[in-house]
């Protein structure tokens, strides 16, 4: 209807010849012709008023629409099809139409019953996302890895590449780790918000075993590391949901942006260590961020500077400790089983279930969130570490007492006493009241001691 009224237009405002009318409306010139020619019929003037709408000027130049024939058809329930194809995997669409055609043999054919494809599109929509500066960190592991050589001929190790994207303006950084287990994930935020120089305020990951021990839409479970380090950088967590991946679109375009522009670059290269492989990521990573944009002005890292790094929160005093928390049940003995080896709890706690946080010089262990006991790590396989307070007092009185079962002569029990004093000056704690009784107990044991007689001989008769 814009060029019929252009065309009106330029007739009976302008002034216009016909030739002229129809190449500065790009139609050809018998359509012109018919135009005005239909206009003339209509009896339709120039300039149109405001009740001549597009339908009421098609209607008097063309007769209304052409009529339609009424549809006869069974017109596919598209909304329970997709619903079927959302349950079942495997169903196909020409199942569906196979399915379809058989309920209603006279129904549409295949290539109608494709209009299921454009009512699909119409119905997946997508809510734009808008980033404030400083705000959300998108990370991910990439898909694809990087295989590391051996120099010596040993096997092929697989590097794996980790992501972090800004959500405002995409300033990305990324590493190679040796794999995707707890410490890897640790040690990859560290860097990240050290090459950031600075925190934002949540950090957006997804559902990974490494991150989250029990994935959920609502309510996800952190694990107990990664919420540490999350409490020492002031920073919140907040996974997203699952199955969901427009929740961290940002990062999946960004794994899609470092394996084209990182990991395909570097198809051709052979690396030998992790250190190698991370200086070649740096130089791709950097030539990224300083790339300029298409559609607008600056490049990744001088929206940064400007935009998100001023909005970022400082970075703590002290690095990230890294830490690894479990679980064990205490046992009978007030011990639990840790890497090969044994320590105490209080005795009270036994069969109890309790949290252990390991470092590579100590563990500790939580009840309820307090922590009950601490120990320096052993290094040895079998090793028990026992605290004398977590006994009971009837246990260290046995094992003071034990020391004395088998005494037969007055050396020995010397001994034991002696023992029982470098004890009690060892651990000022131990010197309670059932240890001095025990001593007081082998003190008597030799004063009472009965002496030996000599054994006069037989007479043989």
């Amino acid at each position: 209807m814009r060029k019929i009224k252009e065309v009106l237009r330029l007739k009976f405002e302008v002034g216009l010849a016909l030739r002229q009318i129809a190449r500065s409306c790009s139609i050809g010139l018998g359509t012109a012709h018919e135009y005005l020619q239909r206009a003339e019929a209509a009896k339709i003037t120039w300039p149109l008023g405001p009740e001549w709408d597009d339908d009421r000027l098609e209607a008097a130049l063309f007769g209304g629409p052409p009529r339609s024939r009424p549809t006869v058809l069974a017109v596919p329930d598209f909304a329970d099809l997709h619903l079927q194809r959302q349950q079942h995997p495997h169903v196909t669409q020409q199942l569906l139409w196979e399915e379809y055609r058989q309920a209603n043999p006279d129904g549409y054919q295949y290539s109608r019953f494709c209009e299921y494809q454009r009512w699909r599109r119409k119905q997946d929509v997508v809510l734009r996302q808008e980033h404030k500066a400083g705000e959300k960190l998108f990370v991910d592991w990439a898909g694809t890895t990087i295989p590391i050589h051996d120099p010596r001929g040993g096997p092929v190790q697989e590097a794996h590449l980790f992501v972090a994207v800004l959500g405002a303006n995409s300033y990305t950084y990324a590493e190679a780790t040796a794999d995707e287990q707890l410490a890897s994930w640790i040690s990859a935020h560290v860097r990240a918000f050290e090459f950031y120089q600075g925190v934002p305020k949540l950090v957006v990951p997804d559902n990974t075993t490494t991150g989250v021990t029990k994935a959920c839409r609502y309510d996800p479970d952190l694990n107990p590391t990664y919420q540490e380090t999350a409490m020492h950088y002031g920073v919140g967590v907040v996974p997203a949901r699952p199955y969901k991946p427009r929740d961290k679109a940002k990062v999946e375009s960004g794994v899609r942006l470092a394996e084209r522009w990182i990991i395909a670059a570097l198809r051709n290269r052979k690396f030998f260590s992790i250190e190698e492989l991370n200086q070649a990521i740096r130089e791709l990573r950097d030539r990224i961020n300083q790339r300029p944009f298409r559609k607008r002005e600056g490049s990744r890292a001088t929206q940064f500077a400007a935009v998100d790094k001023p909005a970022m929160g400082p970075l703590p005093a002290e690095r990230f400790d890294l830490s690894e928390w479990s679980r064990a049940r205490v046992n009978i003995d007030y011990h639990i089983a840790f890497d090969t080896n044994y320590y105490s709890v209080p005795y009270n706690l036994a069969q109890e279930l309790v949290e252990v946080r390991s470092t590579p010089t100590t563990i500790e262990i939580f009840h309820k969130s307090q922590r009950v006991a601490s120990h320096l790590r052993a290094h040895a396989h079998g090793h028990a570490v026992t605290i004398a307070e977590h006994r009971p007092r009837s246990h260290q009185a046995h094992l003071v007492s034990a020391s004395l079962t088998n005494c037969t002569c007055c050396s020995q029990a010397c001994c034991a006493r002696s023992r029982l004093s470098s004890c009690a000056t060892r651990s000022p704690s131990n010197a309670s009241a059932s240890a001095g009784a025990a001593i007081r107990r082998a003190n008597a044991h030799h004063q009472r001691r009965p002496e030996r007689r000599e054994m006069k001989p037989r007479r043989m008769g």
